[in-house]
């Protein structure tokens, strides 16, 4: 036990990120998140119960713990609910896993009496605020429990042909995209975008998030697919073999999607997984892409805007647009040692008979006959003393036969 006492506080390192309340030494502030870390521990039973809520009290916190069953069991009931008590159950839950903080105390209780479980009370030697501050609390019992994300972006990165590589190749692909991940993250990071990204991988490529939310924190990940690709592409050049270097192709959505954290031995793991809608529209979207492609899913998303304090509608159209101003400062950058002059980012499409652009939208069909629109992206990086990095595939050079829907009427400016 002390071995995985010992694991757990290694991991609670990552939370002292988050500043101390006012007054609160850093030894103490640690000592107060191991505190509540091994009291949410020992209710979590070794993943046998979830952390479904939780409220603050003057010396302690009550928490809504029960089994992870409970989910499925409460939105089904006995099997005889009718249609409306189901869907009135799986929308409450949703509301509940999709809250990311906590609750006040009399929405804690009316969800407590709605799921049937008696609250639990965890004692702790100091005031919740005073000792840890409410966002560390949430982000501590968000480790213990499933949240329900909706407006999150994530990319899927995918490596052409990995599967007729040998095991040795495989292995040296896979490690030269984490190498672009993290040359691409370093450079961002010189700009002061510091993007809090996770990733977990498919076998043959990763998916990559931002555990940030909101507008501004979807676009940056943007930016990072951006360098990824463009760090991927000037590494294939540089490549005496070219099977050490993966080619690639890209798509990056925005969905829903449950966030959740597996065992490892004893321990909940220090990073998240995502499964839900979007990995699967992810998944569907790859099976189509073209080698070196990228597309972007068709959506359209309430995303918390930075800027104003208010949730905004976003579809796929407004975000590409969004992407560009903060490009701009992204100029002067060095890429192989070139400078960055300018990086253009837009959506496919034809030209009509004034010139203007269109947007060309795409349907695809999956296994199940059910349909994913999508739109293709080009990304062209121009630098100073260096040829420019041209990434995607441009509209001429999409198989002919690729499905298009009447979005190609809505033409639009935009520059080539």
């Amino acid at each position: 036990m002390k071995e995985e006492l010992r694991k757990r506080r290694s991991w609670l390192d990552g939370f002292m990120a988050y500043p101390a309340p006012a007054g609160l030494s850093e030894t103490a502030l640690r000592d107060n998140i191991i505190l509540l870390d091994q009291a949410l521990y020992t209710l979590w039973s070794l993943g046998d119960n979830l952390i479904y809520a939780w409220t603050p009290e003057a010396s302690g916190l009550r928490v809504l713990v029960a089994p992870h069953q409970t989910l499925t069991e409460y939105t089904l009931g006995d099997g005889r609910l009718p249609q409306a008590e189901i869907t009135r159950r799986t929308r409450l839950l949703d509301k509940l896993l999709s809250n990311q903080e906590h609750l006040a105390a009399d929405a804690f209780d009316a969800v407590a009496l709605a799921l049937g479980v008696e609250p639990r009370l965890v004692e702790l030697p100091f005031a919740p605020e005073r000792g840890l501050g409410l966002p560390l609390i949430a982000a501590i019992a968000a480790r213990y429990g499933i949240r329900l994300v909706e407006d999150r972006a994530v990319i899927l990165f995918d490596a052409v042909g990995f599967s007729l590589l040998t095991p040795l190749q495989q292995v040296v692909q896979l490690n030269s995209l984490s190498c672009s991940v993290n040359a691409a993250y370093a450079k961002l990071l010189a700009r002061e975008i510091n993007i809090n990204f996770a990733r977990t991988t498919t076998g043959d490529g990763f998916y990559i998030w931002n555990r940030m939310r909101g507008v501004a924190a979807n676009v940056e990940l943007y930016q990072l697919m951006q360098f990824i690709l463009a760090d991927n592409a000037l590494a294939r050049e540089r490549a005496t073999r070219p099977e050490s270097v993966p080619r690639l192709r890209a798509c990056f959505h925005v969905g829903s999607h449950y966030e959740f954290y597996q065992s490892e031995g004893l321990n909940p793991t220090s990073f998240s997984y995502l499964v839900g809608q979007v990995t699967i529209e992810l998944a569907r979207m790859i099976e189509h892409a073209q080698p070196g492609q990228i597309l972007v899913g068709k959506f359209n998303t309430l995303m918390h805007d930075e800027a104003s304090g208010e949730d905004v509608r976003i579809d796929s159209l407004d975000f590409v647009e969004r992407t560009r101003a903060p490009l701009r400062s992204l100029n002067g950058l060095k890429l192989a040692g070139s400078e960055v002059d300018e990086i253009a980012c837009y959506l496919t499409g034809r030209r009509d008979l004034f010139g203007l652009w269109g947007i060309s939208e795409y349907e695809i069909a999956d296994k199940h006959g059910l349909i994913h629109r999508v739109y293709n992206a080009k990304i062209n990086i121009h630098r100073r003393n260096g040829e420019p990095i041209y990434l995607g595939l441009r509209e001429e050079d999409l198989p002919g036969d690729a499905p298009r829907s009447v979005a190609d009427t809505d033409f639009v400016p935009m520059r080539a």
